[in-house]
This record gives structure tokens, C-alpha cells and sequence, in this order.
């Protein structure tokens, strides 16, 4: 098994320079054009965590409910539906009421944008998959509509809203321009402790996860495989929304037409990649924030950014082989 698995790693690596190749690069110097672009200097530094946390909290919201069983594609139109709420609140209400105003209607708009999904999967049995990419669709149109008229700025051509009030953005940890990291960092990766200890030590995570594992004996055990699912569904989607509501007070400053340009799906990613620890969501989403970043120095040297969606690809397919090799070894 373990001569597999050197084969699919080496054969990653061979995919990988071959694709670096067409497009007529070095596999060394677009390697270094990578890491230099995403932590070589401070601010590719800063630039690198900024993409993080979206990316941190984002896969929070898929991993919870990866661990109730279910796979909710939809985080990218809760992420959606929280940014777009929570800057028509937060534009109309100033200082620390407009912050905590805008955070709260955020997750509350993206719990509600994936209670529809959880409710159909609890008591009707439809595929999660297949509602929450519905509803993404339905979120963009619908927020797109919204930006272009009733909440448009009057005042600038963009289709966005008008900028929230500095009184109502998160704070900075450091501000050096061109070097600042937000305190929304700090925040996601105190979602990850929480829900790691949440589940862990809790009844309720106890159930979620026991849901997750076994629908079936976990109703014998008592507890409610529907009111687990939409529960979890509905925190996925506070916490989706959550991570729009931040993206708006912490870096963006206002909602506009292409706010997101993917986080939500490649939340996929970083939740499958952490398998099924919690804390290893936070070196899941830095690696997928290094990438997002790098990518950017790659383009500009003429390599297509989409040549880190095929390593992020590889990379999963390697932590199922390496997870699948140690399940099979402890059965």
C-alpha cells in the first residue's frame, strides 16, 4: 500500500510540472514565483492571511455539517445573502451597534438562506447538493438585483452599495500600510478552538456527530436525525453568512455586484483537506490562502492562475489516499 501511495504522490508532481510545462514555465522558478508571491515579503504576507480568513471561516461552515453528514455546496450564496445584509444595516447604523448589527443580521440572513435546504433534507429527504446549488444561484441573482437598484449608491456609477462608516469596520491588529492584518483573523480562528471544544465536550456535538456517523443508530440512540439536520444546516449557514458579514467590515467596506469571487466553494476544499479535526481547518485555509495569493503572482508571470486549483486538487486527492490507507490499516 505504501509503494501506492509514493506512486500517486509522484504522479501528482509529474501532472503538476507537465501542466506548468504547457503553459511554457519553469516548474522551479513558478514554484519560487509562489512562495515568494504569498510569503516573501511582509505584505505578501498580510496579503496571504487577508485571503485566509474568509477561506478559515467559509470551511468552517462546510466542515460542521460535513460532520452532521451532510454536504452543503451552498455556503457561497449564505456568504452571499450575510455581506449583502449586513451592509444595508451596517450603512444605516454607525459606531459599535451599526458592527454588531450588521454581524448578527448577516448570520441570521445566511442561517435562514440554508434552512430551506435543511428543512427539505430532514423531512423530505432531498439531497442537500442539489437544494443549496439552487440556492446559490437564487442568492447571486438575487443580490445582484438588489445592488443594481434599491441599495445601489446613488452617488457612484459601480453597481454597490454606499461604504460603511469607519466607526462600524473592524478593527486592525497592525496597520503599516501596505502591511495590516485584521482582527477578523482572530476571530476565525477562535470559531475553530470553539467548535473543536464544541464538539468534543458537548451533548450537542456529541449529536451532530453521532447523526453524521450513523443516522440510523443514532435515532435508536434517541436522538433526532431531523432536528439535528437543520439545526446543523442552519449554523452552516449563520456561519457562511458570518463570513460575508466580516469580508464587509473587515476588508471590503461595502457590498457590490461580484463580491465574492468563490470563497464559498472553495470552502469545499479546505473542509475536506481538514478530514475531520476542526483545528485542522486553520492550516487547511492558510494553505489554501497561500495559494489564492500565489496564484496572483503566478498570473502576472503569464502562468494561468487555475494551475492552483489542479495542486489544490492533488493535494485532496493525496489526504483521501493517506486517510484511506490508515482506515483501512485500523480495520
Amino acid at each position: 500500500m505504501i509503494w501506492r501511495l509514493i506512486a500517486l504522490i509522484v504522479g501528482a508532481c509529474a501532472i503538476l510540472a507537465g501542466a506548468v510545462l504547457v503553459a511554457h514555465a519553469s516548474p522551479i522558478e513558478s514554484l519560487q514565483t509562489l512562495i515568494h508571491g504569498s510569503l516573501g515579503t511582509p505584505s505578501a504576507i498580510a496579503g496571504t492571511l487577508k485571503e485566509t480568513t474568509p477561506l478559515l471561516i467559509c470551511g468552517l461552515a462546510v466542515f460542521i455539517a460535513l460532520r452532521a453528514g451532510l454536504f452543503n455546496i451552498g455556503v457561497e450564496g449564505q456568504l452571499l445573502a450575510g455581506a449583502c445584509c449586513c451592509a444595508i444595516v451596517a450603512t444605516r447604523f454607525h459606531g459599535i451597534l451599526g458592527m454588531v448589527l450588521g454581524v448578527l443580521v448577516g448570520m441570521l440572513a445566511g442561517a435562514l438562506w440554508a434552512l430551506p435546504a435543511g428543512l427539505i433534507k430532514a423531512y423530505r429527504n432531498g439531497h442537500e447538493v442539489i437544494t443549496t446549488i439552487m440556492l446559490n444561484n437564487v442568492a447571486a441573482l438575487f443580490a445582484a438585483a438588489l445592488v443594481s437598484g434599491p441599495i445601489k449608491d446613488p452617488k457612484q456609477a459601480d453597481t454597490a452599495t454606499p461604504y460603511v462608516d469607519a466607526s462600524s469596520r473592524l478593527p486592525w491588529i497592525y496597520s503599516n500600510p501596505p502591511v495590516q492584518i485584521n482582527f477578523a483573523l482572530v476571530i476565525g480562528i477562535l470559531l475553530a478552538v470553539g467548535m473543536a471544544i464544541w464538539l468534543k465536550k458537548t451533548v450537542a456535538g456529541y449529536e451532530l456527530q453521532a447523526v453524521g456517523a450513523n443516522r440510523i443508530a443514532a435515532r435508536f440512540a434517541g436522538i433526532s436525525p431531523q432536528k439535528v439536520t437543520v439545526v446543523a444546516m442552519s449554523i452552516s449557514g449563520a456561519l457562511g453568512g458570518l463570513a460575508g458579514a466580516i469580508q464587509v467590515l473587515a476588508y471590503e467596506g461595502r457590498f457590490y455586484d461580484g463580491f465574492s469571487p468563490g470563497y464559498g466553494f472553495d470552502a469545499l476544499g479546505v473542509a475536506l483537506l481538514a478530514g475531520n479535526s476542526a483545528y485542522a481547518v486553520l492550516p487547511s485555509s492558510f494553505l489554501f490562502g497561500v495559494l489564492s495569493k500565489g496564484g496572483t503572482a503566478l498570473q502576472i508571470d503569464g502562468i494561468p492562475k487555475g494551475i492552483t486549483t489542479v495542486v489544490l486538487g492533488m493535494l485532496i486527492l493525496i489526504a483521501a489516499a493517506i486517510r484511506y490507507r490508515k482506515v483501512s490499516k485500523d480495520a
